[in-house]
Protein backbone atom coordinates (compact mmCIF):
# COMPACT_ATOMS: atom_id res chain seq x y z
CA UNK A 1 0.00 0.00 0.00
CA UNK A 2 1.15 3.61 -0.56
CA UNK A 3 0.54 6.96 0.99
CA UNK A 4 -2.31 8.69 -1.45
CA UNK A 5 -0.33 12.22 -0.40
CA UNK A 6 3.27 11.49 -1.16
CA UNK A 7 3.53 8.00 -2.89
CA UNK A 8 5.70 6.52 -0.07
CA UNK A 9 4.69 2.92 0.49
CA UNK A 10 3.48 2.61 4.19
CA UNK A 11 3.76 -0.24 6.58
CA UNK A 12 0.98 -2.53 6.38
CA UNK A 13 -0.70 -1.47 9.80
CA UNK A 14 0.04 1.90 9.82
CA UNK A 15 -2.37 4.54 10.52
CA UNK A 16 0.23 7.63 9.24
CA UNK A 17 2.44 7.87 6.63
CA UNK A 18 6.06 7.89 8.22
CA UNK A 19 6.85 9.97 4.84
CA UNK A 20 4.78 12.70 5.24
CA UNK A 21 2.70 12.39 8.53
CA UNK A 22 -0.30 12.41 6.39
CA UNK A 23 -3.08 10.09 7.84
CA UNK A 24 -3.29 6.68 5.25
CA UNK A 25 -6.21 7.08 3.16
CA UNK A 26 -5.85 11.12 2.99
CA UNK A 27 -4.85 12.83 0.22
CA UNK A 28 -5.20 12.04 -3.69
CA UNK A 29 -2.18 12.60 -5.53
CA UNK A 30 -0.76 9.02 -5.81
CA UNK A 31 -2.50 6.13 -6.27
CA UNK A 32 -2.29 3.70 -3.22
CA UNK A 33 -2.45 0.51 -4.82
CA UNK A 34 1.07 1.12 -7.12
CA UNK A 35 1.90 4.62 -5.31
CA UNK A 36 2.14 6.27 -8.76
CA UNK A 37 1.41 10.12 -9.19
CA UNK A 38 -2.51 10.69 -10.17
CA UNK A 39 -4.21 14.23 -12.05
CA UNK A 40 -7.15 15.13 -9.39
CA UNK A 41 -9.49 14.16 -11.84
CA UNK A 42 -8.32 10.81 -13.08
CA UNK A 43 -10.99 7.93 -11.73
CA UNK A 44 -8.59 5.07 -12.72
CA UNK A 45 -4.87 4.70 -12.49
CA UNK A 46 -3.05 4.71 -15.40
CA UNK A 47 -0.38 2.52 -14.50
CA UNK A 48 -2.33 0.12 -12.73
CA UNK A 49 -5.98 0.22 -13.26
CA UNK A 50 -6.74 0.57 -10.05
CA UNK A 51 -10.26 2.23 -8.53
CA UNK A 52 -8.63 6.08 -7.47
CA UNK A 53 -12.78 7.35 -6.29
CA UNK A 54 -12.98 6.58 -2.63
CA UNK A 55 -16.41 7.02 -2.92
CA UNK A 56 -18.77 4.01 -2.00
CA UNK A 57 -22.01 3.46 -4.25
CA UNK A 58 -24.59 5.59 -3.28
CA UNK A 59 -22.31 7.35 -0.67
CA UNK A 60 -23.23 11.25 -0.05
CA UNK A 61 -20.05 13.26 -0.24
CA UNK A 62 -20.43 16.26 2.04
CA UNK A 63 -19.72 20.38 0.81
CA UNK A 64 -15.92 21.31 1.77
CA UNK A 65 -17.30 25.08 1.86
CA UNK A 66 -20.44 23.91 3.90
CA UNK A 67 -17.84 22.64 6.50
CA UNK A 68 -15.44 24.70 6.62
CA UNK A 69 -17.99 28.32 7.26
CA UNK A 70 -20.13 26.07 9.92
CA UNK A 71 -16.62 26.15 11.06
CA UNK A 72 -15.13 29.41 10.97
CA UNK A 73 -19.26 30.27 12.49
CA UNK A 74 -20.01 28.04 14.53
CA UNK A 75 -17.06 26.12 15.42
CA UNK A 76 -17.69 26.75 19.32
CA UNK A 77 -20.64 24.39 19.32
CA UNK A 78 -18.53 21.77 17.13
CA UNK A 79 -21.20 22.30 14.13
CA UNK A 80 -19.07 21.23 11.15
CA UNK A 81 -18.13 18.33 12.65
CA UNK A 82 -21.35 17.18 13.56
CA UNK A 83 -22.01 17.83 9.88
CA UNK A 84 -18.85 15.51 8.90
CA UNK A 85 -20.24 13.27 11.20
CA UNK A 86 -17.14 13.75 14.05
CA UNK A 87 -20.00 13.59 16.89
CA UNK A 88 -17.20 12.93 19.67
CA UNK A 89 -15.13 15.60 18.59
CA UNK A 90 -18.33 18.01 18.44
CA UNK A 91 -19.42 16.87 21.85
CA UNK A 92 -15.88 17.93 23.16
CA UNK A 93 -15.65 21.15 21.32
CA UNK A 94 -19.29 22.18 22.95
CA UNK A 95 -17.87 20.89 26.27
CA UNK A 96 -14.34 22.86 26.06
CA UNK A 97 -16.71 26.05 25.32
CA UNK A 98 -18.86 25.89 28.33
CA UNK A 99 -15.87 25.07 30.46
CA UNK A 100 -13.26 26.92 29.21
CA UNK A 101 -13.79 28.86 26.62
CA UNK A 102 -11.75 27.86 23.88
CA UNK A 103 -13.66 25.75 21.60
CA UNK A 104 -15.00 28.56 19.34
CA UNK A 105 -10.74 29.17 18.62
CA UNK A 106 -10.86 25.69 17.92
CA UNK A 107 -13.67 25.58 15.61
CA UNK A 108 -12.03 28.63 13.44
CA UNK A 109 -8.86 26.68 13.10
CA UNK A 110 -10.58 23.45 11.70
CA UNK A 111 -12.66 25.63 9.75
CA UNK A 112 -10.07 27.64 7.96
CA UNK A 113 -8.27 24.07 7.82
CA UNK A 114 -11.10 22.57 6.03
CA UNK A 115 -11.20 25.49 3.16
CA UNK A 116 -7.63 25.12 2.79
CA UNK A 117 -7.64 21.10 2.29
CA UNK A 118 -5.84 19.79 5.28
CA UNK A 119 -8.96 18.20 6.31
CA UNK A 120 -10.11 16.41 3.47
CA UNK A 121 -12.57 13.58 4.17
CA UNK A 122 -15.63 13.31 6.31
CA UNK A 123 -15.72 10.63 9.57
CA UNK A 124 -16.29 7.86 7.09
CA UNK A 125 -13.53 8.22 4.88
CA UNK A 126 -15.16 9.37 2.10
CA UNK A 127 -13.62 12.96 0.77
CA UNK A 128 -14.44 16.16 0.46
CA UNK A 129 -16.58 17.81 -2.34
Amino acid sequence: MYCKNCGKETLPNASVCLGCGVNIGEGSGYCANCGEAVTAEASVCTKCGAALNNVPLGAKRKSKLVAGILGILLGGWGVHNFYLGYNGKGIAQILLSFCFGIGAIWGLIEGILILCDHITTDANGIPLE
